[in-house]
């Protein structure tokens, strides 16, 4: 249990104080992690309260069933927040939802699991890994033109295509990239300029783990499963770190929350029913919380509320 001293829940307060935990409802933690988030909304139910547990990462369900599993008003699941509607638990409706989506500090810090550079370890980078391709094997497999489209699409890496011309041309010599170490020596050798306090393979690998975990799509199935699930009233809290994962939360807010925008020249929009109410506009991290925890520095949290039905 001594890597719960290692993970700093980000924005955790706000994130908490966003979902108005009422002490009889019920609550989904979609991402658990290490529990930071859930151990601050259990200390705010009731007797009568209930926590719903996720995470894809096996891991990551251990220790919620270890730290939690005797608890009458939790109940702990291994699988992706996107696939919430699909647990019967939630069919009754949600008092709030709480995402931190990405990669978690226990995930990052474990270098057998291959999110990070720091340390050469296989190539895997998947979040749940009893299922699924590596990031290894996805690049013994995809073409050219699919590594570099990855790349620029969701690391937004300048260099994608000489990136991924160099991981093909290895590939073809019998030198496929199977380690975190080969793969971020490639990256350093085909970035000549290279951003300030930023290593040439950053870029590289948040992509690749995007892509090898379906993130961006998870998240927006998540979404749309938690205004089905939510009761009105209900908080959704959601934590994202970089821009894609921002703007597909954002966009989605505003798109339940506003009518269409009327275009000169066009027949108004049909007019849809409204789902979410926005909170406030979104918040980030203190000073003195990055201070603590520089990985908070990206963080972006945006709240909303379900409406009733019809609103």
């Amino acid at each position: 249990m001594q890597d719960t001293l290692k993970h700093v829940p980000v924005m955790l307060a706000q994130a908490v104080d966003a979902l108005a935990v009422r002490a009889d409802g019920v609550y989904l933690d979609g991402t658990f992690g290490r529990g930071g988030h859930a151990r601050e909304v259990l200390k705010r139910l009731g007797a009568g309260g209930r926590l719903l547990l996720l995470d894809r990462d096996p891991q990551a369900i251990a220790w919620a069933r270890a730290e939690f599993g005797q608890d009458p008003r939790v109940k702990v699941r291994h699988g992706s927040f996107a696939d919430l509607v699909e647990w019967d638990a939630t069919e009754g409706g949600l008092d709030g939802v709480l995402l931190d989506i990405g990669v978690s500090s226990p995930q990052l810090d474990d270098p057998q699991r291959g999110f990070s550079f720091q340390a050469d370890a296989p190539l895997d980078m998947r979040m749940d890994t009893s299922q699924g391709e590596s990031a290894a094997d996805y690049l013994a497999r995809a073409s050219e033109t699919e590594i570099a489209d990855v790349l620029y699409a969701y690391g937004e890496e300048r260099m994608s295509r000489r990136i991924a011309r160099w991981i093909v041309e290895r590939r073809e010599q019998g030198q496929a990239v199977r380690t975190t170490a080969e793969l971020a020596e490639l990256c350093a050798r085909a970035i000549a300029k290279r951003e300030p306090g930023k290593h040439p393979a950053t870029r590289t690998f948040q992509a690749l783990r995007i892509a090898v975990n379906g993130e961006l799509d998870a998240l927006e199935r998540g979404l749309a499963g938690a205004v089905r699930r939510l009761r009105p009233g209900g908080r959704l809290s959601v934590i994202s770190f970089h821009s894609l994962e921002d703007r597909i939360v954002k966009q989605f807010i505003r798109s339940q929350s506003q009518p269409p925008p009327a275009r000169r020249g066009l027949p108004p929009p049909p007019q849809a029913s409204l789902t979410l109410r926005a909170l406030g506009n979104a918040q980030l991290p203190s000073a003195e919380e990055i201070e603590r925890n520089p990985r908070a520095r990206s963080a972006v949290l945006r709240v909303a509320e379900r409406l009733p039905e019809g609103g």
